[in-house]
């Protein structure tokens, strides 16, 4: 049958084209009831449109300034990680060392540890140092669980990338430091990128960890949380919706200057 047979060739594009929609189902959801005003405390029931909320973001008490705190914290959190992260990367790709094996485990533990336990232990370890849970209890533990993202992408990049780039530029009388900066960096670029994107979006978005270490600061996640007891305000959809096309906007600017890149080298 005609039918039939078209499916099939399309089946792998349907298949993609519906994973997505569900995918995108939540954030069409939020930023729907963002327009939304509604009637009590709750913003689950459809009422009637309004632009009020747009025009007021920071209108709920609380909520722009635990927005700033989560933002800095995901910026300062991504710098440390990225930092540490491709170093390490580098380290264990390039050169071979004692316990190189036992370092290579021990950076997926993180990755693979519920994050209550690592939330629990970091908490009993600031307790037992006298530490106060705050600002920088918070972006220590982000660095320490974000480190693990960050060298496995970079990692990756670095593995393969070819060395005889940079013994070509060796060649060519260039200095270690010429080196690594002209010929090696621009090549692991992408995977410190991917590393440093992702550490961020971590970051941001943890709840477990920074609810155990946080102590009385209020992060984004936090806020919604403890909304959500009291009743959701609309602001929240909309710092969510705001956040998803900032998001998109990049991923766009992204492709454009990829796509940019690619015709001016053909």
């Amino acid at each position: 049958m005609p039918f039939v047979d078209w499916l099939k060739r399309r089946l792998v594009v349907i298949a993609g084209l519906l994973t997505l929609a569900y995918l995108l189902l939540p954030n069409v959801v939020v930023t729907l009831f963002s327009f939304n005003r509604p009637e009590g405390r709750f913003n689950y029931e459809w009422q009637r449109f309004s632009l009020d909320a747009w025009k007021d973001p920071c209108g709920v008490s609380g909520l722009c300034g635990s927005l700033s705190l989560s933002l800095r914290i995901a910026f300062w959190a991504t710098l440390g990680a990225t930092v540490l992260g491709t170093m390490i990367a580098f380290a264990l790709a390039r050169y071979r060392f004692r316990a190189r094996g036992a370092v290579n485990s021990l950076i997926f533990l993180p990755m693979a540890m519920p994050e209550v336990v690592m939330a629990a232990s970091l908490l009993t370890l600031f307790l037992n140092m006298g530490a106060r849970l705050g600002f920088w209890t918070v972006l220590i533990a982000h660095i320490m669980f974000c480190l693990s993202f960050v060298v496995t992408a970079v990692k990756a990049r670095v593995m393969s990338m070819d060395p005889r780039l940079e013994q070509a530029a060796q060649d060519l009388y260039a200095g270690p430091f010429q080196t690594f900066v002209r010929v090696t960096l621009p090549i692991a670029a992408p995977g410190i990128a991917a590393g440093a994107l992702l550490a961020f979006a971590l970051s941001f978005d943890d709840f477990i960890i920074t609810n155990f270490n946080a102590g009385s600061a209020v992060t984004f996640p936090m806020f919604v949380w403890g909304s959500a007891q009291r009743g959701t305000p609309v602001q929240i959809n909309v710092v969510g919706t705001a956040m998803f096309v900032v998001a998109v906007l990049l991923v766009l600017a992204s492709m454009a200057v990829g796509n940019r890149r690619n015709k001016q080298k053909a």
